[in-house]
């Protein structure tokens, strides 16, 4: 992985208890380390890895021809993992779910401050070097407001969860829940023109797939409240941003927070960098600084488990690696 990664993922306490577990026979190795001298990898049966992984190719397989379990410190695996890992039998396993923790702890901050038009206020005082309120409608604040959620996976659900401490309604789009379970999340179903049309903030958790490119659309955008916001923190593929830009051009109310983009950074003369609605963060909500350690915590615990023949909690197979994001 990362060599600059490997201290945040695994800090020194889960670094000990590896190794009081395992046989460690190497230090740590960057891919391309292990691209230049394949046969590193020789005597592995298990691989810790994380942010800037090897690419898992057939190459990289038949370099390791014992290697029974890959424990991934990070979010999707999508990068790394090919079509030749599903015809070994070695067990993946990813810390997607510890990365969900910050993501969903970053939007939380944000529904919060838009929900006091706390983007509105702090861009109009920088525009016009006067403290004080724009004059806008009043913000409508937490207590009964409604929050769109699309996507109810790892992330939107804990989204869901933390706002149970505020007297908001959450309303979800999301065709594979059910009523049973939203109603255990607290959350009322609705159509995806719904949660465009009725809430002060949207929410976006969806995956990236091949299925969901460009499903959010400048239609679902024109639907949206005066002064509402929208939050992405899932992929800007999802998106199709040429229609977002065209309509916050017009509706100059509404506010874009955007972690993720598409392309990812936006090309140099990308609208998002100059209309004055757009809030860019350069893809942060995911794990950051002691975060990070969480991850390999994960991991960690996976290796127990593993060790122990108990089910992984996080293991990921050909099945579900479509619907990680």
């Amino acid at each position: 992985m990362n060599e600059e990664s490997f201290p945040l993922v695994y800090p020194h306490n889960v670094r000990n208890q590896i190794e009081k577990l395992t046989d460690v026979y190497l230090a740590p190795q960057t891919s391309q380390s292990v691209s230049e001298d394949p046969a590193l990898l020789r005597n592995a049966e298990v691989i810790f890895s994380g942010w800037g992984g090897p690419n898992l190719n057939e190459e990289f397989l038949q370099a390791a021809p014992d290697l029974k379990a890959f424990f991934y410190a990070a979010g999707s695996m999508k990068g790394i993992v090919t079509d030749a890992c599903w015809q070994r039998n070695i067990t993946f396993t990813s810390a997607y779910a510890a990365n969900a923790v910050p993501v969903a702890e970053y939007t939380l901050s944000q529904i919060l401050f838009s929900l006091k038009y706390g983007w509105h206020s702090a861009l109009s005082i920088k525009q016009t070097k006067l403290f004080k309120k724009p004059p806008l409608p009043p913000a409508p604040g937490a207590l009964g407001s409604t929050i769109g959620i699309i996507s109810l996976g790892m992330v939107g659900r804990r989204v869901c969860k933390l706002l149970e401490n505020f007297q908001v309604k959450v309303i979800a789009y999301d065709p594979f829940i059910s009523e049973r379970q939203a109603s255990s999340l607290n959350v009322e179903l609705c159509s995806l023109e719904d949660i465009f049309r009725l809430s002060d903030v949207v929410s976006l958790h969806t995956p990236w797939l091949k299925e969901t490119e460009g499903m959010i659309t400048g239609a679902h955008f024109e639907m949206m409240k005066p002064y509402a916001t929208f939050i992405n923190t899932a992929r800007g593929a999802v998106v199709r941003e040429n229609e977002l830009i065209e309509v916050l051009k017009r509706r100059s109310d509404m506010i874009a927070i955007l972690d993720v983009t598409y392309p990812e950074p936006p090309v140099s003369d990308s609208q998002l960098y100059s209309l004055p609605n757009v809030i860019l963060t350069p893809h942060i909500a995911g794990s950051q600084g002691n975060e990070c350690g969480r991850m390999g915590a994960y991991m960690l615990e996976e290796l127990e488990r593993y060790l122990e023949g108990r089910p992984l909690k996080w293991q990921v197979t050909k099945n579900n690696f479509s619907l990680m994001a």
